[in-house]
């Protein structure tokens, strides 16, 4: 029995050996499993939403495409839909962050509920687009799209407490902004939070976040690069582009907005957009400060902005006043037509031979030179004497001078003028007659005849 004690003691103390391992073998799986949940915790969210506003061929649509990094030259209708791929490096974690494109006919301002619901407006970016190229029509087109933000929200019917808990934390996100201290690109990075760092928060100012949408705002100028365009054929001046900034700043301190001047053209202040765009969606850490000095690469982040900084424009305004109506300075440069540029288009041939076929059939006859030249205007009209226009002269040298030729195409003429020079030659080559030759007794007898009457006319 011994010998079967002994080998039982040896197993007992196995037995104890597997319960620990099985302890720690639970203990590494919990472990795990506690790992895991953490991290789901901490992954980017997938239901983020960008809501793109803007005036057809603002270019809305090709900048979020350059964001996306695809080259898109399709126009769709109605609401677009593209995304935005989002890399946590930290984390090695990827998401995508939808966009929504509205048209810029008003027409399709119903298909919002498609886009924006009362339970995914907390997790929401509106994104107002403004041409550039077209300075006249910036502040007409925010007004009209934040209002349309305004009504959609409003018909979402969301219950007032949860509103307001959405707007306080839009101006504590507003008042706890602060420059970023490290201004070199580094990995996205979580934001601190408010207890790690607690700043000083400041009141906001009078004309601050007053049409506050509960959510974040941001204005972005597209087509930035047409500025010098400006300048060159419209006459534009920087005291413009300061007014016109002046109130655009002001736009966005109402509605608690960032302002971001860019070209897709050019490639400007893409990356910068992307960025800061992540960051108010994901919290990610973002370095870059406010850029106000080039007047074509503006950027302001929500919260760096107030009154007293957008005056300095104001000083700059030497022919208008920062209150004057916006329109009434920033104006449409009238149309020049060019002459070169206009295109002419040559008239069929037969067409234009119709056309002036029935203007001569209109005009009437014009009659030629031979009827309407009558007998007596000829013998008036011509230099000769009336007496000599129908007698033979008879002392010409010539007996044929004052015969005229026949003309060969008249027929009937030709034989009368020929008896009649035939006529007139007999005469001239006989002025004696002779009672012997033919005809000459009765020439003689004609002339003595008349003789004698002009000698008893006498007597």
């Amino acid at each position: 029995m011994a010998p079967v004690l002994e080998k039982q003691l040896p197993g007992a103390a196995g037995s104890g050996d597997n319960n620990n391992e099985d302890e720690e073998g639970q203990n590494l799986w919990s472990s795990i499993l506690s790992e895991v949940s953490t991290r789901s915790s901490s992954k980017l969210p997938s239901g983020k939403n960008i809501l793109v506003f803007g005036e057809d061929g603002s270019g809305k649509t090709t900048l979020m495409a350059k964001l996306q990094g695809a080259d898109h030259n399709k126009k769709g209708r109605g609401l677009e839909y593209l995304y935005l791929s989002v890399h946590d490096e930290d984390r090695d974690d990827l998401t995508r962050c939808n966009v929504w494109i509205l048209d810029g006919d008003l027409y399709h301002k119903g298909l919002l509920k498609f886009a924006a619901t009362a339970q995914s407006l907390p997790d929401c970016l509106a994104v107002f687009v403004a041409d550039m190229s077209r300075p006249w029509t910036i502040m007409e087109s925010l007004q009209k799209w934040a209002s349309v933000l305004r009504d959609h929200v409003d018909k979402l019917k969301i219950p007032p407490e949860d509103m307001r808990e959405m707007e306080q934390r839009m101006v504590k996100a507003f008042q706890e902004y602060t420059e970023p201290e490290d201004a070199t690109p580094s990995s996205p990075r979580r934001a601190p939070t408010s207890g790690e760092d607690e700043a000083i928060v400041l009141p906001l100012g009078e004309n601050t976040l007053t049409h506050n949408l509960g959510i974040p705002v941001l204005v972005v100028c597209t087509k930035c690069d047409a500025i010098g365009v400006l300048e060159k054929e419209h006459d534009f001046r920087d005291e413009h582009f300061d007014f016109i900034q002046s109130y655009i700043r002001r736009f966005c301190l109402k509605y608690g907005a960032g302002l971001i001047y860019t070209s897709v053209k050019e490639e400007k202040n893409l990356d910068p957009l992307y960025k800061y765009i992540v960051h108010k969606m994901y919290d990610f850490k973002f370095v870059t400060p406010a850029l106000v000095v080039e007047k074509d690469a503006v950027f302001i982040p929500s919260g760096w902005d107030n009154e007293k900084k957008i005056g300095i424009l104001h000083e700059n305004l030497t022919t208008v006043r920062p209150e004057d109506p916006f329109e009434d300075f920033i104006t449409k440069p009238p149309v020049r037509k060019l002459v070169h540029d206009k295109e002419i288009n040559a008239e069929d041939e037969q067409v234009f031979l119709m056309k002036q076929q029935s203007l001569l059939a209109k005009q009437p006859a014009t009659p030629t030179r031979g009827a309407t030249e009558s007998p007596g205007r000829t013998t008036s009209g011509s230099p000769r004497p009336a007496g000599r226009a129908g007698q033979p002269t008879i002392t010409s040298s010539s007996p044929m001078a004052a015969v005229k030729k026949p003309d060969p195409n008249m027929k009937g003429g030709a034989a009368n003028e020929g008896v009649l020079a035939n006529f007139f030659n007999s005469l001239l080559s006989k002025k004696t007659g002779s009672p012997g030759s033919p005809g000459s007794g009765a020439v003689g007898a004609g002339v003595q005849g008349s003789a004698k009457k002009t000698e008893a006319g006498f007597d």
